[in-house]
């Protein structure tokens, strides 16, 4: 069994940053690609940014040149860094890890972003 631990999410003032995290804890699964997903109320889940196995990153076009994405290997934990805040980054942050033969979400985390 797979868990994922988010933390990081908060309130913090446009042009702000915060650092979410997500660790994986579990044995014997094997890391094929993390993404970071969000939902604002009303509108639909978009991904964010995403990090494969080989490191291949993605980001989605809203967030280019803010967020970046990393993974320490070590601690089984993917980070997002985000800067240069907007109040429209203003969502639940959730983690999704894929597997070679399964997918696990956590629990999520708001972030929002307000003066």
């Amino acid at each position: 069994q797979v868990q994922l631990a988010e933390s990081g999410g908060g309130l913090v003032q446009p042009g702000g940053s915060l650092t979410l995290s997500c660790a994986a804890s579990g044995s014997g699964f094997i890391f094929y690609g993390m993404g970071w997903y969000r939902q604002a109320p009303g509108k639909q889940r978009e991904l964010v940014a995403s990090i494969r196995s080989t490191s291949t990153t993605y980001y989605g076009d809203s967030v280019k040149g803010r967020f970046t994405i990393s993974r320490d290997t070590a601690k089984n934990t993917v980070y997002l860094q985000m800067n240069s805040l907007k109040p429209e980054d203003t969502a639940v942050y959730s983690c999704n890890l894929v597997t070679p033969t399964n997918a696990y979400w956590g629990q999520g985390t708001q972030v929002t972003v307000s003066s």
